[in-house]
């Protein structure tokens, strides 16, 4: 048995077996001893009534115990009545309660390290003679060498499953079709993000990342990854809207096999597998109410429990999180914690919606067509002058993801070498906004694909929409009265938020007269 099993359970319940008809026992249990956390684990192996247990895991100060005396010792422990009556009230109310007169406690030594014991108890005072000692110290002497490496086994089964499932993930993420493989822009605005990142990457803080959807959220969290010092370990990204409120506590913690019904075995979470590496929480305004305070413990303490667990996991992970709510709107309403709120909130950087920035959009066409050529096998070059000025003054409120699924299917509607896309969807879809906040962007010729961008076409078409755009916002702000905020403000007349006007006030030089 102690040769050939490397399974714990079957090689107690074989050691159990044979030891009783040796040594006359009632009950027989392990301690181990927990390095993480310094308790002693003890697991009951041969109860006879088991529904008499407390608890099936009875975790306890290693002091507490005549185990743990046995530890420290190295010695046997033989503890009769009366000190029974001195051990941890949860151990000695059990044992007192099932009849126990008598309990031998076993040290499990190897290679000179005691690292926990195999215990009997007796309801016989008579029980555990001299003879009966020096026989469990030779059988544990050999339980010990069995157990260790039947833990060790046992680690090594864990690691390769979570090897496996590590490997399914990031083929799984290396699949994974991003909006854009890189951040494309030259935008004031654009730059200003990309300069916040830069000052966060390599600070380890908690980043929140803010914007609308379809903004490249997701971009920005793997750039602070890859330009922080974590960046030869794994970047993991849970979408915390996209999974069933029931399934998201164990797809974050993991859990243990029996923890629910379905649970057949156990399961490392995206926080084990972004251990010394990064966890992108997208869509956090989404997490369940009754998750925010396990999050919250794991940012704060950088420890949880697996689901179905007592075991305390201590992880080193920064967490970068991203939403397309206002965050501080759900804590006035009490459906997002405002303690959780301030320490995801340490560093914000807001990502910039493509209507702000409209001098971008030429770029990413251009890299899309380019792109989508590519993979469809297509010889697209050309982007006619008025197809691009209808892209640039589109208000585009599904952002860079909405342009890159357009010019996706206008490459596959494209036979030669002009792009061909259907303009009428995007006059249909602008509607006023886009004749108040723009103005067209004159192209003398077609957009050649391979070549640059001239910066006077560039600057031509920026200075005759920042000008449309000063004029409008002039236009309501006279109409409010300079008013800027509230219900009747200029910000919410144009649709956008206050910090945002400001914002544009500023580059567009526009100042209160005095």
């Amino acid at each position: 048995m102690l040769i050939s099993t490397r399974d714990t359970t079957a090689l107690f319940t074989g050691i159990v077996s044979s030891l009783k008809s040796v040594v006359a026992h009632d009950y027989t249990s392990l301690a181990l001893l927990d390095p993480a956390t310094g308790l002693l684990k003890i697991h009951p192996l041969d109860v006879p009534n088991p529904a008499s247990l407390p608890k099936k895991e009875l975790a306890i100060p290693i002091d507490g115990s005549p185990a743990g005396r046995a530890i420290t010792t190295g010695q046997v422990l033989v503890a009769r009545r009366e000190e029974i009556d001195r051990f941890h009230p949860e151990v000695s109310n059990f044992l007192r309660g099932q009849g126990v007169e008598v309990v031998c406690c076993v040290p499990l030594t190897t290679h000179g390290r005691t690292f926990g014991t195999v215990n009997f108890a007796s309801r016989n005072p008579g029980a555990f003679s001299t003879p009966d000692v020096e026989l469990l110290k030779q059988v544990a002497a050999q339980v010990a060498i069995a157990l260790e490496n039947a833990l060790a086994f046992k680690e090594i089964d864990a690691l390769k499953d979570k090897l496996a499932v590590e490997k399914l993930y990031l083929e799984e993420e290396i699949r994974t079709e991003f909006n854009f493989e890189e951040i494309i822009g030259e935008s004031p605005l654009l730059r200003r993000t990309l300069s916040q990142v830069e000052l966060a990457a390599p600070a380890g803080t908690t980043v929140l990342i803010l914007g609308e959807t379809g903004t490249g959220k997701e971009l920005i969290a793997r750039a602070i990854h890859n330009l922080s010092p974590r960046r030869e370990r794994t970047f993991v990204k849970v979408n915390c809207a996209a999974i069933p409120a029931g399934l998201l506590e164990s797809e974050l913690f993991g859990h243990e096999r029996g923890a629910f019904t379905g649970a057949l075995t156990q399961k490392i979470g995206r926080f084990e597998f972004a251990d010394r590496g990064t966890l992108f929480l997208d869509e956090v305004g989404d997490l369940p109410p009754e998750l925010q305070p396990k999050l919250l413990r794991v940012l704060q303490e950088q420890e949880f429990e697996r689901l179905g667990g007592n075991r305390t996991l201590r992880v080193d992970v920064r967490v970068v999180a991203a939403t397309n709510q206002d965050l501080s709107a759900l804590v006035a309403d009490r459906k997002f914690r405002n303690d959780l709120y301030y320490r995801l909130n340490v560093f914000p950087i807001q990502v910039p919606p493509l209507r702000e920035r409209p001098e971008d959009v030429p770029l990413l066409v251009r890299y899309f067509v380019q792109k989508f050529s590519r993979r469809q096998n297509k010889t697209v070059e050309y982007v006619p002058a008025d197809v691009m000025d209808a892209l640039v003054n589109y208000p585009w409120p599904g952002n860079v993801r909405e342009l890159e699924n357009l010019i996706e299917r206008a490459v596959l509607l494209s036979r030669g070498k002009e792009l061909r896309v259907p303009v009428t969807e995007l006059k249909e879809s602008s509607t006023s906004s886009v004749a108040m906040l723009s103005a067209p962007v004159e192209f003398t010729r077609p957009m050649a694909l391979g070549a640059p961008i001239s910066a006077p076409a560039i600057a031509g078409a920026a200075n005759t929409l920042d000008e449309a755009q000063r004029q409008h916002i002039l236009s309501v702000l006279r109409q409010t009265r300079w008013r800027i905020a509230g219900p009747n403000g200029a910000a919410a007349i144009l649709g956008m938020k206050r910090t945002t006007l400001q914002a544009r006030m500023r580059k567009l030089g526009i100042a209160r007269p005095i």
